[in-house]
């Protein structure tokens, strides 16, 4: 991974980087391997990514990018669950929010979490939930107002080898 330039770094200071709505095109600017610096991400078919780009609306869902010199260099997503309590009211889930090591401590995860937060209050959701580790959980506590509530259970289901194809995709996205 190259060191980030003395320009990008005055770029990101000067809020010369662009956030928007993840692309089709992003495929080929570097989201995978952001998305690397977080979890096991290894790519999908360039079919698989469209497919589910072109379906995140009709899921409710957003995946908000941060865009450098055309490279990817941050992305957050905003899923948002319709609810019977509270009226009918929704809750808005952020998951994946990545920041480039490269980019780190500029603000950058600070403004893709607001600004989905915002996105939330838009479609009038009543909470935020962010599931995050113990070790960044004080960076969400101290720079985006969030504060440990109950606890996250979870269950690992293991999903066949491959199955992750266009036929997969487009089950769960017909179901939903």
């Amino acid at each position: 991974m190259p060191i980030l330039s003395e320009a990008t770094a005055s770029a990101i200071q000067q809020g010369e980087v662009l956030f928007r709505p993840l692309e089709r095109g992003d495929y080929y600017r570097g989201y995978f391997d952001l998305l690397a610096q977080l979890t096991v991400a290894p790519p999908t078919t360039e079919a698989v990514f469209a497919q589910f780009v072109e379906s995140s609306a009709s899921r409710g869902s957003l995946t908000l990018v941060a865009v450098l010199d055309d490279c990817i260099v941050a992305s957050a997503t905003l899923l948002v669950e319709p609810k019977l309590i509270r009226g009918g009211s929704s809750v808005a889930h952020i998951e994946d929010v990545v920041v480039d090591k490269r980019c780190g401590g500029r603000g950058l995860g600070q403004s893709m979490v607001e600004r989905l937060c915002a996105e939330a209050t838009k479609r009038g959701c009543y909470k935020v939930i962010l599931d995050t580790s113990e070790e960044t959980a004080g960076f969400y506590a101290k720079k985006c107002g969030f504060y440990k509530k109950e606890i996250q259970m979870r269950r690992d289901l293991v999903v066949p080898q491959g199955k992750l194809t266009e036929s997969f995709v487009g089950q769960v996205t017909q179901k939903l």
